[in-house]
């Protein structure tokens, strides 16, 4: 993560078991939108993006 920018890369054709679970999550129109937006650029899904992001997120929080 450079200046506060998480990146995301073009997919790279990988597969198999992932050890991941499964969730239901509540999310607005516009950010659905822009993660289909962000999936479509990078050529990855959806569930590939989010669990990016997340990932940096967690990465990077500061509890107060």
């Amino acid at each position: 993560m450079k200046d506060g920018k998480i990146r995301i890369t073009k997919k790279e054709n990988l597969k198999g078991e992932d050890g991941n679970s499964v969730i239901s999550v509540r999310i607005k129109k516009a950010i659905l939108s822009e993660l289909d937006n962000i999936a479509k650029q990078t050529d990855r899904s959806r569930n590939e993006v989010i669990n990016i992001l997340l990932e940096q997120a967690v990465e990077n929080i500061e509890i107060d």
